[in-house]
């Protein structure tokens, strides 16, 4: 998904028009609190200091009422080029409503001239943050998942296979922290970057001429555990971006290390489909999925 926006940090999948009109006729509300550096101490390998050289994280709190102490950190989409905003704030305040804690990522960028492993070095970093903590937030640390979309996707579906547990002897005590999910949602990520891939998310991630060991190392579905954590995915048929057989390779590698995964591909909608305010089936099916999981129950006090 190629950004079309002047600003490629602030890029919407809709017009701003609709996102407004989403925006006011939605009883839906995020909480958003002050975005939070992920390295406040000095940010490792970054190009400059500029805003797109500091990765931060925004915290969307639900009401005291409805929180349930699980959390989200959600990766926006945008080709690792940039960010799409209808995946950000409208999904923290849906998610908001349910009593899940939202913790939206900015990463750093491909189009900024980073490469991987920094955008999973940002992700790893925000997980530790939230579970160091999550007492401060009302989040159970045991209850800290991850979502993300398109590219965003393709992040958090590295998280599931290359989290470690944290360095126990570190002196930062965000550092000691696991970045293990809880769980993962993935919607139409790119998985593969040798399987049919989407040359935009993976030039912005690796560059020109990636070698072919690089290239395996950053296709997901090659490297899931049977520690990867239980999965939610889903891909429409109709995407002509990401070819739905990216989730559905990460489906069939999950199912092979007998982890819990549910899929699910829809028939109708273009890649970027179900964006707040569509009424797409997805949203219920994902709702159902996390009831069964108890991740909209309550923690005990």
């Amino acid at each position: 998904m190629n950004p079309s926006n002047s600003n490629p940090r602030k890029r919407s999948v809709t017009s701003h028009l609709l996102l407004i009109l989403i925006v006011l006729t939605s009883s839906l509300q995020a909480t958003e609190l002050a975005k939070i550096p992920l390295w406040p101490e000095g940010v490792p390998g970054a190009l400059g200091a500029e805003e797109k050289d500091v990765p931060t994280l925004t915290p969307y709190l639900p009401s005291p009422e409805k929180a349930n102490g699980t959390a989200i950190v959600l990766c926006q989409g945008g080709s690792y080029r940039g960010y799409y905003a209808g995946q950000g704030k409208p999904f923290a305040a849906w998610l908001n409503d349910q009593g899940v804690a939202v913790f939206v990522v900015e990463y750093r960028l491909g189009g900024d001239g980073y490469r991987y492993p920094t955008q999973l070095n940002d992700l790893s970093r925000a997980v530790r943050i939230v579970r160091s903590r999550a007492k401060e937030w009302g989040v159970d640390p045991n209850r800290v998942g991850v979502m993300g979309f398109s590219a965003g996707g393709h992040l958090v579906s590295s998280i599931c296979v290359k989290f470690d547990r944290g360095d126990a002897n570190s002196e930062n005590p965000v550092e000691r922290e696991s970045c293990r999910p809880d769980f993962a949602i993935l919607c139409y990520p790119v998985i593969s970057m040798v399987t049919k891939p989407e040359g935009g998310t993976r030039g912005f991630l690796l560059g020109k001429d990636p070698s072919e060991e690089l290239l395996k190392e950053t296709s997901s579905e090659l490297h899931v555990t049977s520690d990867s954590p239980p999965t939610f995915i889903w891909h429409t048929y109709e995407d002509n971006l990401v070819p739905p057989e990216h989730s559905m390779l990460f489906a069939q590698a999950f199912m092979a290390a007998k982890v819990p995964v549910a899929f699910h591909l829809y028939e109708k909608g273009p890649h970027g489909t179900g964006m707040i305010g569509t009424n797409h089936p997805w949203m219920t099916d994902l709702q159902h999925w996390m009831r069964e999981r108890k991740l909209f129950s309550k923690i005990a006090p």
